[in-house]
């Protein structure tokens, strides 16, 4: 199960989404429980990336970098617009805790931290564009 927190016009929707069987996804919105069809695409494979040359040059960090071993990657629940970064490098925070506000289709969405512990990474700027599962936060 999948959760999500939406404000929408000044409104905030507490949203989960649970996937069933035969294309069917439980959709449940400020308490109430819709059964929605939806279609699923599979994804497209990624290759491992290769090492990197001994002597490449470096290049600038890429909203999908790799999280520090150990940390834990918070990545973006869906493509849209960074609007707000409230955390910086160093700070802790709690399971929960607002890391920054994100845009898509015109509604904001907060993304919480997944677990407690400190920002090691910060991978992203207000007025960034994300995809989906590009990398936001990573939480040491």
């Amino acid at each position: 199960m999948k959760e999500f927190q939406f404000k929408i016009d000044g409104k905030e929707y507490k949203t989960s989404v649970t996937e069933l069987e035969g294309g069917i996804t439980e959709v449940t919105v400020n308490g109430k429980a819709y059964k929605v069809e939806m279609e699923h695409k599979a994804a497209a494979k990624v290759a491992a990336p290769k090492p990197a040359a001994a002597k490449e040059a470096p290049t600038a960090p890429k909203a999908a970098a790799e999280a520090p071993a150990g940390g834990k990657k918070v990545v973006s629940p869906l493509p849209g617009s960074i609007i707000k970064v409230l955390v910086a490098e160093g700070q802790a925070v709690k399971k929960g805790d607002t890391l920054l506000t994100l845009e898509s289709m015109k509604m904001e969405n907060t993304v919480a931290a997944e677990c407690d512990g400190t920002v090691t990474k910060v991978a992203v700027t207000a007025g960034q564009t994300v995809m989906q599962d590009d990398l936001l936060v990573v939480i040491g």
